[in-house]
C-alpha cells in the first residue's frame, strides 16, 4: 500500500494544477463558443443583474434587493427566451463534438483551385456557394445533397455550378479535401440587420457561419462579388487576393496537418520502396 500512498500524495500536489488548466481550458472554450454564436449580449445582460443585485446587497437596499428577488427568476426566463436561437446554437455545437475537437486536415491544393473557379464564375457572373467543413460536423447538411466524393479540382466547381443545371442552386460542400456534396440546402440567416440587398445565398452562407465553424465563400450571380462567411459575419466584395489569404489563415492548423501526414506516408514508402529494392539486388547477387 506504499506505493498507493505516494500517488496518492502525487496526485495531491499535481491537482490544483490539473483543477486550475481544466477550468481554464473550459472558460476558454466557452468563450469561444459564445463569441461565435454571438450569445456574448446574454452574458452581458446577466452580468449586468449580478452587478446590480450586488450593488444593492453591498449599499443594503433593501427595497431594491426585494425587488430583484421577485423579478429575477422571471427575468432569466425572459432572457432564456429573447437569446433561444443563440442558447440552442450553443447546444448544437456542444453535441456536434466542437467543444473537444482540436484538429481539421483539408487536403492540398484545395486553396488554389477553389480561388480560380471562383474567378471564373465572378467574370461570367454564375452564382455559387461553396462550404468548408472545419471542427463542426455538418453531416446533416452534407445528407441534403447530393454525394459525390470526387477530387476537388476547378473545372468541377465551375461544372457544377452552370445555369440550369440541377445542383446550381444548393452549396458545395468540401470535407477532408474532397467535394463530399453538392446541391445541399443550408439554413438561412436569424440576424434582423442583414442587408436587404443580400440575396438568398447569402443569408445561406451567413446562417451556415451562425450553425457551426465552417467557412462559406459566396458568388454573387447579380454582382460577380466573392465574399466569405465565418464565425457569423459575412465580409462582402473581397478581392481574389483577399480571399486566398483569409482562407489561408483560416485552414493552415489544417494544412499543415495533412502536408505533415502525407509527408509521413511519402517518407514510409520511400523507405519500403528501398527495402524492396535492396532486397531484389541481393537475391539477385546470391544466385
Amino acid at each position: 500500500m506504499a506505493w498507493y500512498q505516494r500517488i496518492a500524495e502525487l496526485y495531491n500536489h499535481f491537482r490544483p494544477v490539473l483543477d486550475v488548466v481544466l477550468l481554464a481550458f473550459l472558460l476558454y472554450k466557452a468563450y469561444d463558443l459564445l463569441v461565435k454564436t454571438q450569445a456574448v449580449q446574454l452574458v452581458k445582460g446577466a452580468g449586468f443583474l449580478a452587478l446590480i443585485f450586488g450593488i444593492a446587497y453591498l449599499f443594503k437596499l433593501t427595497t431594491l434587493q426585494w425587488l430583484l428577488n421577485i423579478l429575477a427568476p422571471g427575468l432569466f426566463v425572459a432572457m432564456a427566451i429573447v437569446f433561444q436561437p443563440e442558447l440552442r446554437k450553443i447546444i448544437i455545437r456542444i453535441g456536434q463534438g466542437e467543444f473537444f475537437r482540436l484538429d481539421y486536415k483539408p487536403r492540398l491544393g484545395q486553396l488554389e483551385a477553389l480561388i480560380t473557379a471562383a474567378e471564373m464564375l465572378s467574370q461570367q457572373r454564375r452564382g455559387a456557394l461553396v462550404v468548408f467543413s472545419r471542427k463542426v460536423n455538418i453531416r446533416n447538411i452534407i445528407e441534403t445533397g447530393t454525394r459525390l466524393n470526387a477530387d476537388l479540382s476547378s473545372s468541377l466547381i465551375v461544372t457544377i455550378f452552370v445555369f440550369d443545371g440541377p445542383l446550381h442552386d444548393g452549396a458545395l460542400v468540401i470535407q477532408g479535401g474532397r467535394i463530399a456534396s453538392a446541391g445541399c440546402l443550408l439554413p438561412l440567416s436569424e440576424q434582423q440587420d442583414i442587408q436587404k440587398s443580400f440575396g438568398t445565398r447569402h443569408r445561406a452562407a451567413l446562417g451556415m457561419s451562425e450553425q457551426s465553424d465552417a467557412v462559406i465563400l459566396v458568388v454573387s450571380e447579380e454582382t460577380g462579388a466573392i465574399s466569405l462567411a465565418y464565425e457569423s459575419k459575412l465580409y462582402y466584395d473581397l478581392s481574389a487576393l483577399e480571399v486566398q489569404r483569409k482562407l489561408k489563415e483560416l485552414l493552415d492548423r489544417e494544412t499543415r496537418g495533412r502536408a505533415e501526414g502525407e509527408a509521413a506516408v511519402r517518407a514510409d514508402y520511400a523507405g519500403e520502396e528501398k527495402a524492396d529494392i535492396g532486397a531484389g539486388e541481393n537475391g539477385f547477387t546470391g544466385q
